[in-house]
């Protein structure tokens, strides 16, 4: 089971939205009622404080590795106690990061890791349609922080849909 943090940083460094889950393909058992609830992070405390942090720290990160590739998907960028930090960065400089449990067992080698960043790939290109969507919306500054509960619903779709 792996939680994720997924965050998009505007062209300031500025936090424009961020949100927490976890895998949908398996569900999880809620510690305190003990159902089964899919899409609940499973972060332990002492990871979850430090989320923010590390997703700052790897703009700069971002920033040199957008100079040396014509890709927007950067792929892997860092890892950290144990987090994996993908990154992309859009057309307009806007960056969406996405951190996530590594998997400790390699059981199903390179292919499972292949298939994880081809999934990966294409959550972030399709956020970033999402995004361009809001930029169209002509209420939505650049840079402003991204509040619509339909947004968050269709990030969270995507992530149904290939985490």
């Amino acid at each position: 089971m792996s939680s994720y943090y997924f965050s998009i940083v505007g062209t300031r460094d500025n936090p424009l939205y961020e949100v927490e889950f976890s895998s949908f393909k398996t569900a999880t058992t809620s510690s305190s009622t003990g159902s089964s609830v899919p899409g609940i992070s499973q972060f332990p405390t002492n990871i979850k404080e430090i989320l923010p942090f590390v997703t700052n720290s790897s703009l700069d990160l971002i920033e040199d590795f957008q100079w040396t590739t014509s890709s927007f998907n950067l792929g892997k960028i860092d890892s950290f106690y144990g987090l994996l930090v993908y990154g992309f960065i859009t057309q307009g400089n806007i960056k969406f990061i996405l951190c996530f449990e590594g998997s400790n067992n390699n059981n199903n080698g390179s292919s499972a890791q292949k298939y994880n960043e081809n999934s990966i790939k294409q959550f972030f290109v399709d956020v970033n349609d999402l995004y361009v969507k809001c930029l169209l919306n002509p209420f939505y500054a650049v840079n402003d922080a991204i509040t619509s509960p339909d947004f968050d619903l269709k990030v969270k779709l995507l992530a149904k849909k290939y985490l």
